[in-house]
């Protein structure tokens, strides 16, 4: 059993993230210890990893949420699993997309800069 220090510093996710988590219900509550401490189990050491793992992906905690759902019901189709893999997939492309027209403008731009120091320096 640990700690939320300990999972803290074996998942890397902050206390303050953790509580929340299982405000949330990503993350079941933990058992208390005769102390009042919340104690935690390897199963949520291995669900907060998926989590920070997930979010570390860029996935919504929605998604994360589903994507928990799904994983209790493993003989269900992967289509769920899909959709979500394939909607994120598509954001990351459009992410992608933006940021190489960014790109594309700030190389125009520092070249326009170059061309006119080149100029005011003769």
């Amino acid at each position: 059993m640990l700690s939320i220090g300990e999972l803290s510093r074996k998942t890397g996710v902050k206390i303050p993230t953790i509580r929340y988590y299982e405000q949330m219900g990503l993350v079941d509550a933990p058992e208390r210890s005769a102390g009042n401490q919340r104690r935690y189990s390897t199963r949520e050491l291995e669900r907060l990893t998926f989590i920070k793992h997930a979010r570390d992906l860029g996935l919504k905690i929605d998604a994360i949420k589903e994507l928990l759902e799904l994983s209790a019901h493993p003989k269900q189709p992967c289509a769920n699993a899909n959709r979500i893999a394939a909607t994120h997939l598509g954001a990351i492309k459009a992410q992608i997309a933006q940021l190489q027209r960014l790109e594309s403008e700030l190389e125009r731009i520092t070249s326009g800069c170059k061309t006119i120091q080149s100029s005011v320096a003769m």
